[in-house]
């Protein structure tokens, strides 16, 4: 992917059973588990994300866009009247995410990196 592309989107659940039959059946998402957590990929496979514990924080639908550097993005957002709300933090040892809200208050996830080092 590309700077600006979209990676996945996260959905805030409640309960991950029930989210999980509910899009599975709902749009046809085939689920998986990463770290004990629901991953949903759409038909096209290449579509998808996480069913995430809903927080106060995170209530709505969010999502997550590939940029070539998240502290340069971090910065620019700021600048230009963001907020940060998750600093950057490790996925993996080659992958990192962050999060921040933008002046009309949405809030976008940010990640860097790879995920598949088998390659």
């Amino acid at each position: 992917m590309a700077h600006g592309d979209i990676t996945h989107v996260d959905i805030p659940v409640s309960d991950n059973a029930r989210a999980t039959a509910f899009y599975s059946t709902l749009f046809g998402w085939q689920m998986s588990e990463f770290e004990g957590l629901p991953m949903w990929q759409a038909p096209n496979e290449i579509s998808g994300g996480m069913l995430a514990p809903r927080s106060e924080g995170f209530t709505q639908p969010r999502s997550t866009v590939e940029v070539d550097s998240i502290d340069e993005t971090l910065a620019l957002a700021v600048e230009h009247g963001g907020k940060v709300l998750a600093e950057k933090s490790p996925i993996s040892e080659t992958s990192w995410w962050a999060v921040f809200e933008d002046p009309d208050g949405n809030h976008i996830g940010i990640y860097e990196g790879v995920t598949d080092t088998s390659g």
